[in-house]
């Protein structure tokens, strides 16, 4: 009979330990953030999953390690490999996060499905059963002959049969439902989650194996479960997607291999995730006739420009205050940029209410989109529609000044592909143009108001 796991309790904010559960950290004074832990038995040389092999250490030289000359493993979705940094990297561990019925578990069932006909595969599922996942497979017309399933939820149990099938890449859905045999609290706690990811870590990086753990989100957006987590892993992937749209957009949060940010677009369908070749295309549905407050701004988005739409909406303040109001954007900057419009235009909206939306969904968090959005408000303000083939973008400073933002020819080269005629950004970002686009380079707010509304 093996003797019980000693626990302690571990603060997640500064790491201060207890003998035994407490709602406030004694040191730094945080609440709820005490987690049992096991305790190290240093006397006993066993590897603490409880399969052979695992325990084995190697000191090496750097120089004398060899390199796979085919480093990355093609997953067959373009989009994915983006989002990755260009394929999947053998010994890595991604974290795939996301709302439910946001289309993980769909996703990663096609890669591995196609991965399996070069690769070995082994899908690991402990939310479903096997049939369940065999229906998915064969609803989405997937090929299912090579591809390697298991159900199971013991970390211990899981790794046993991985060291028997030897898998080039594995799936882990999710990491919610898997626990260790050496801790007694219940599958999903956070120390179950941290625990059963680090040992799955661990194994990834011995054997060269790649993996994938699909994790729950909570609902301000996070990934469910100990922020160490995504510190343990080498990729954090989130799928985002509204319900009434068929689109989603799986976003790089962390990523050791490629950029962070880099975006890939899917459209969900009867069969599974397709990738977007073209999302520019898809955010300017702008139909047939523009109406005042909207405008053109071009983003960078990991390491690609992307054409977004943004729209603004000023209405005379029905109420005591106004209301500042923004979608995909930050609200914060949004009062700032009136404040320098104000200053610096002379363009009054203090008793107005501003409504702000970013087009498809999109979160636009870089400064380059700070003069569309003006412009946009403008335009409502005015009621006065701008150009449908002008694009927008550059950094507003506090003095009035269009700052230049990185990538600027790119932006422009982009803009001139879908059809675009003209273009106002920042003066450092007008030296290079193309003949097909013209190119306006302004230096302050009030130039570029004058030469859009002109």
């Amino acid at each position: 009979m093996c003797a019980k796991a000693k626990i302690k309790y571990v603060c997640q904010d500064c790491g201060a330990e207890a003998f035994k559960w407490q709602g406030k950290c004694e040191d730094c004074q945080a609440w709820n953030t005490l987690v049992e832990t096991i305790v190290e038995d240093a006397k006993k040389p066993v590897s603490r999953t409880g399969y052979a092999g695992v325990s084995e250490l190697l000191i090496q030289g750097l120089e004398d390690i060899e390199l796979d000359s085919d480093e990355r493993i093609e997953t067959s979705m373009s989009e994915f490999d983006r989002v990755l940094g260009g394929g999947l990297v053998p010994g890595s561990v991604v974290l795939v996060g996301g709302d439910p019925g946001i289309g993980k578990s769909s996703i990663l069932l096609q890669v591995m499905c196609y991965l399996a006909n070069n690769q070995t595969v082994l899908y690991v599922t402990g939310e479903e059963s096997a049939a369940q996942v065999a229906m998915r497979a064969k609803r989405m017309d997937l090929p299912m002959e090579n591809l390697k399933l298991l159900t199971a939820t013991e970390v211990e149990q899981i790794c046993e049969q991985a060291l028997v099938c030897k898998p080039d890449v594995m799936v882990v859905d999710s990491i919610q439902t898997i626990h260790t045999a050496q801790l007694p609290s219940a599958p999903g706690g956070v120390s179950q989650v941290r625990e059963s990811a680090a040992i799955l870590t661990r194994f990834a990086k011995l054997k060269n194996c790649a993996m994938f753990l699909v994790g729950h989100v909570t609902k301000s957006g996070d990934v469910a479960g100990p922020r160490v987590l995504e510190h343990i892993v080498d990729v954090v992937l989130l799928i985002e997607g509204s319900a009434d749209s068929r689109y989603r957009m799986m976003r790089a949060m962390k990523n050791r291999f490629g950029a962070i940010n880099e975006v890939g677009v899917f459209a969900m369908t009867d069969k599974g995730m397709q990738p977007v070749k073209n999302p520019s295309a898809i955010f300017l549905s702008r139909g047939n006739h523009v109406a005042p407050g909207s405008a053109v701004m071009n983003i960078w988005e990991g390491s690609r420009p992307l054409l977004v739409e943004v729209q603004a909406l000023v209405d005379t303040c029905q109420l005591g205050a106004p209301r500042r109001v923004s979608v995909g954007c930050d609200q914060n900057r949004i009062n700032m940029l009136l404040a320098i419009l104000n200053k610096h235009a002379g363009i009054q909206v203090g008793d107005q209410d501003v409504y702000v939306n970013v087009v498809g969904g999109v979160r636009v968090s870089e400064t380059s989109a700070d003069l569309a959005m003006l412009c946009a408000i403008v335009s409502s303000l005015k009621n006065r529609a701008l150009p449908e083939d002008m694009l927008i973008f550059g950094e507003v400073g506090l003095s009035g000044e269009i700052r230049p933002v990185a990538y600027g020819q790119e932006r422009i080269e982009e803009a001139a592909k879908h059809g675009f005629k003209r273009a106002i950004v920042p003066q450092a970002n007008a030296t290079r143009t193309k003949k097909t686009i013209e190119v306006m380079g302004v230096k302050t707010l009030a130039d570029a108001l004058a030469y859009a509304f002109q």
